[in-house]
C-alpha cells in the first residue's frame, strides 16, 4: 500500500455532509437538450425532467481560489483528501420516488458512507461512496448512491482509428424492444455538459492537461454523461414514461472523438443499457426499471 495513504485518516471523512439547494430551471434543461441534440423547444414549466439530468442542478461551487490543480475543488473539504492524482465518477445507482419536474425548488443533502482502498490492476484505488437524497418542499424525489474511485496514473493508451461517424439519432417513435444512439462526442459537447454541471476537472476541457499530467490520449468525455445518454435512451424507448431506478458502472474510458453507440435492450419492466466504442470495448453498462 502506498506508505502516503493513512486509510483510517481518510475514513475520518465518513459521516460528513453538505447541503445545496437549486432550482430546476428550464432555460438550462433546454440548453442540455440542445447539447444532446433534441429539440429544446417542448421544456417548459412544470415537465418532468428526464431521467439523470437532475444532475445539472444542486452541483458544488466553490471560489475559484480553492480549486485543485486538476481543476476539482481541492481536496479535505466535505470528499477526503484522498493522495491520488486520478478521481473518477464510477458509477451509480439512483431511485426516484417522483421525477423533479421544472420550476421546483431542489435541495440536495449528501453524506460520505464509506471509505475504502484496495490493489487493482492498475495499483491502489481507493473507493469513496456518497449518499445523495434530492427534495423539493421537504418531499423527497431522489435518492441516489454514487462511487467514486481515486487510483494512480497509468500508461498512456491509444486509441483505434474510428470508422466513419454516424449522426446522432434520438428519432421517435423508438423500436419498442431496442434502441440504438450513434455519436462522436467532441470537444464542444464534453465543454457545453462541463458548464451545465459547473464541473471544472481539467481532464473534460484541457488537453495539454490530459496528455502531459495523466497520460491521456485526449479529453475524457464524462461518465455521467455517458450514463444520461443510456437513460435518455431508455426512457424515449418507454415513450417517456418515468423510471423507478437506474444504475450503471464505468467499465472504460471514453475520448473525444471516438465513435460510439449506445443501445437499450428493453424486456418488459426492465431495459439493459450500454455504450460501446468503435472497436467493441463496452465502455459504460446500466440498467433501468418501470414499476410493472
Amino acid at each position: 500500500m502506498n506508505a502516503s495513504l493513512d486509510i483510517e485518516h481518510l475514513r475520518r471523512w465518513v459521516g460528513r455532509s453538505e447541503t445545496l439547494e437549486d432550482r430546476c430551471d428550464a432555460a438550462r434543461v433546454r440548453q442540455l437538450a440542445a447539447t444532446l441534440d433534441m429539440d429544446p423547444a417542448p421544456w417548459r414549466e412544470g415537465a418532468e425532467l428526464p431521467p439523470l439530468w437532475h444532475w445539472i442542478f444542486t452541483t458544488p461551487v466553490t471560489p475559484l481560489s480553492q480549486a485543485g490543480p486538476d481543476g476539482h475543488a481541492a481536496r479535505g473539504g466535505f470528499l477526503p483528501p484522498v493522495p491520488l492524482p486520478r478521481r473518477m465518477w464510477a458509477g451509480s445507482r439512483v431511485e426516484w420516488l417522483r421525477m423533479p419536474r421544472l420550476g421546483e425548488a431542489l435541495r440536495r443533502v449528501s453524506a460520505i458512507e464509506s471509505v475504502e482502498s484496495k490493489e487493482g490492476k492498475s495499483g491502489l484505488l481507493v473507493f469513496v461512496a456518497v449518499a445523495h437524497e434530492i427534495s423539493s418542499g421537504g418531499e423527497p424525489l431522489v435518492r441516489e448512491r454514487q462511487d467514486i474511485v481515486y487510483r494512480d496514473v497509468a500508461p498512456a493508451a491509444h486509441p483505434r482509428p474510428n470508422p466513419p461517424a454516424e449522426p446522432p439519432v434520438w428519432r421517435e417513435p423508438l423500436d419498442g424492444a431496442r434502441g440504438r444512439c450513434a455519436l462522436v462526442p467532441d470537444d464542444v459537447m464534453l465543454f457545453r455538459y462541463s458548464a451545465l454541471t459547473f464541473n471544472s476537472h481539467r481532464i473534460h476541457y484541457d488537453r495539454r492537461h490530459c496528455i502531459e499530467r495523466e497520460g491521456y490520449p485526449g479529453l475524457v468525455v464524462h461518465g455521467p454523461l455517458l450514463a444520461t445518454l443510456m437513460a435518455t435512451l431508455a426512457w424515449l424507448q418507454a415513450e417517456r414514461r418515468a423510471p423507478i431506478s437506474f444504475s450503471f458502472r464505468a467499465q472504460a474510458p471514453v475520448f473525444d472523438g471516438e465513435a460510439i453507440v449506445v443501445a437499450s435492450a428493453r424486456d418488459g419492466a426492465a431495459a439493459k443499457t450500454e455504450v460501446r466504442k468503435a472497436d467493441g470495448t463496452l465502455a459504460t453498462s446500466g440498467e433501468m426499471a418501470w414499476r410493472d
